[in-house]
């Protein structure tokens, strides 16, 4: 698996897949440099009138609901069914699941256009499945990914999807697989977007990947990584931003195997 996952990333370094982006606009700096960072090329677009025509072109597409309006639920759900039309894959970032009614019923009309992978923190993939009452702080989970798995499994089995619970270690779950990433460093939950990067990193490499789940766990490894080496050059959460993408730019297959962290079962 070590090996099949540095292939990933190196494959994306290759083949600079497109990535369209329907992504919160307090991210999209951050998510479109870690794209081109790790290789991949972005594209931030939520029009109505072109969305269509964009993933058409695109390999993937990425739907983060961080900033959440009218307009951009619609941009969402025209991209959403595009991509399952045109058999795309594409990601569901469901940021701050649980807050609020209106952000649950986008989530559910987005579920329906079966998203390839849903990542997001432990509260959030728990209020998605509406198994219990457990509080979403903002974008912040009040849980560990440990208490999302039977949360998890249920969309799992709901809509035919993988899903990544991201916390301290990152859990990686489909119908026949589950995975457990055990890199990253605290450090990274005081920088904005991270998640939202994670979110990003997953569209590029389920752009080109065969085995979804396998590029799954490549683009979290890939990010958790390189966190843990930036946060070594690291001052603080400014400086780790900066070596943070300079780290998915100049990673080497030593870094990446000697670090990586996984279980598979």
């Amino acid at each position: 698996m070590e090996k099949n996952l540095w292939e990933q990333v190196q494959l994306v370094r290759q083949k600079s897949p497109l990535v369209h982006n329907i992504t919160n606009y307090v991210v999209m700096n951050n998510t479109a440099n870690a794209l081109l960072a790790a290789g991949a090329s972005p594209i931030m677009a939520h029009a109505h009138s072109e969305i269509k025509d964009m993933i058409n072109i695109a390999h993937s597409v990425v739907i983060n609901i961080g900033t959440l309006d009218e307009y951009w639920a619609e941009s969402m759900l025209i991209a959403a069914e595009t991509a399952d039309t045109l058999h795309k894959p594409w990601v569901l970032d469901p940021v701050g699941a649980g807050a609020t009614s209106f952000r649950d019923q986008i989530l559910h009309q987005l579920l329906q256009f079966h998203p390839t992978v849903i990542r997001g923190n432990a509260s959030e993939i728990i209020a998605l499945a509406k198994t219990n009452t457990t509080a979403t702080k903002g974008v912040d989970s009040t849980a560990a990914s440990n208490d999302a798995v039977e949360a998890a499994q249920i969309l799992v089995n709901q809509y035919n999807t993988i899903v990544c619970i991201s916390g301290e270690t990152d859990i990686i779950l489909s119908r026949d697989q589950s995975i457990q990433i055990k890199n990253g460093h605290a450090l990274m939950t005081k920088v904005t977007g991270l998640g939202c990067s994670a979110t990003a990193l997953i569209g590029a490499f389920i752009g080109i990947a065969e085995d979804k789940v396998s590029g799954t766990a490549a683009a979290m490894s890939l990010l958790g990584i390189a966190g843990e080496l930036a946060v070594c050059e690291s001052k603080g959460p400014g400086s780790l931003q900066v070596n943070l993408i300079d780290k998915l730019y100049n990673i080497t297959e030593k870094e990446f195997t000697n670090h990586l962290e996984i279980e598979i079962s």
